[in-house]
C-alpha cells in the first residue's frame, strides 16, 4: 500500500498539533499559584469550595485555594490560600464564602480591614462568614409560611 505526501504530511499536521493541546492541557491542570505567600482562614463549613477555586478582593482575583483541610481540634473547616505577593492584608481582615452565580460556583471573598498591621505568610483570619445555602434559605421561607 503507498501512501502520498500529502497525506503524510497532514497526518504529521494532525500530531503535532495533538502534542500543542496536550502540552496546552497539562499547563492549565497546575493550579497551584508558583509565587506568594500562604495564610489559612478558620470556617464552620467549606460550602463548595474546592481547591484552585478563586480568592478574590473587590472582584479581583487575587490568589487560590491551596487545600481544604478539617480542624480535628474542633471540627471547622481550615481553608489554607496562597496570595499574590504585592496583596498586602491588614491583619483585621474578613473573609466569607460567596456564590458566583444562581447555579453554582463559589469563590473566597477577602474584605481587607484598616489595620496599619499586615498578616505575615502562616498567619490565620478568624473574622470568616459561611456561605448562605440558598435550599436552606428556601426551607425557611416554605416552612415558616405554613407555621402561621
Amino acid at each position: 500500500m503507498r501512501y502520498s505526501f500529502v497525506e503524510i504530511l497532514m497526518g504529521a499536521i494532525v500530531l503535532v498539533a495533538a502534542g500543542f493541546f496536550l502540552v496546552l492541557g497539562m499547563e492549565s491542570i497546575d493550579n497551584k499559584q508558583k509565587d506568594g505567600y500562604d495564610i489559612s482562614l478558620i470556617f464552620g463549613s467549606s460550602a463548595g469550595l474546592k481547591n484552585g477555586d478563586d480568592v478574590k478582593i473587590s472582584g479581583i482575583n487575587v490568589g487560590k485555594i491551596i487545600e481544604l483541610d478539617l480542624d480535628l481540634e474542633n471540627y471547622n473547616a481550615k481553608i489554607n490560600i496562597k496570595l499574590n505577593n504585592e496583596i498586602k492584608l491588614p491583619d483585621d481582615s474578613q473573609a466569607r464564602i460567596t456564590s458566583s452565580s444562581l447555579l453554582g460556583g463559589n469563590f473566597l471573598d477577602i474584605i481587607p480591614g484598616s489595620s496599619e498591621t499586615f498578616l505575615k505568610p502562616g498567619d490565620i483570619i478568624y473574622d470568616t462568614t459561611d456561605a448562605v445555602s440558598f435550599t436552606d434559605l428556601l426551607g425557611k421561607v416554605v416552612f415558616s409560611s405554613t407555621n402561621k
